[in-house]
């Protein structure tokens, strides 16, 4: 298995460079490192008094690997689950916060592993739930859970017109946010492109 270090290169790959899409609302990312993020953690990189832009431009790959690590991974607990979710989960969580181990947690309870409460925390009952998925389930609880994850981008932007660049290209085919669930999906559950543009027909 992956270090959670190299699990975090990858997720720095994947993300890229410099970003300030307007209909991000991040806002400034660099690495996939929020400007919000680096206020909070009050990371003023250039050392002038104040955290900006500048800022985020300047945050080097390995400080972001060093934030991903500490707050997206150890803070939240991701540790506790069976390692062969940690590479999707870390990445969703970096993507989209507690909204990656929510839905584990849906998808544990639907799974007949629960109850749980769906509250985004990794506790004690969370991992358990995981473990015994994981004995039951093998490889497919992975692949469960990126299935779960490929819906949540498609309904999000069902429900967010301006967030559907992020989920079809423009000619069509399968946007970042298909195409990064499905990273971590097996090829036998990724969608055709038939199947991806059927299911964003109703977009226009």
């Amino acid at each position: 298995m992956q270090s959670v270090r190299d699990i975090a290169r990858d997720i720095v790959a994947r993300e890229g460079g410099f970003v300030n899409d307007p209909d991000d609302p991040g806002g400034a990312t660099n690495h996939g490192v929020t400007i919000h993020t680096l206020r909070a953690l009050g990371r003023d990189i250039d050392g002038d008094g104040d955290v900006d832009e500048a800022d985020v431009r300047a945050l080097p790959r390995e400080g972001a690997v060093e934030i991903f690590v500490a707050n997206y991974f150890e803070r939240p607990g991701l540790g506790r689950l069976p390692e062969a979710l940690h590479p999707t989960v870390f990445d969703m969580q970096v993507n989209a916060g507690a909204t990656a181990v929510r839905l584990l947690q849906e998808l544990l309870n639907e799974a007949g592993f629960g109850p749980l409460a769906a509250d985004g925390i990794c506790g004690p009952r969370t991992a358990a739930a995981a473990g015994a998925a994981q004995a039951a389930m093998g490889g497919l609880l992975p692949d469960a859970y990126g299935v779960a994850r490929r819906n949540w981008y498609y309904a999000l932007a069902d429900r967010r017109p301006a967030s559907r660049k992020y989920a079809r290209r423009r000619d069509g085919g399968k946007g970042g946010w298909i195409t990064r669930a499905e990273e971590f999906i097996s090829p036998r559950f990724r969608l055709t492109e038939a199947e991806h543009r059927a299911r964003v027909a109703a977009w226009g």
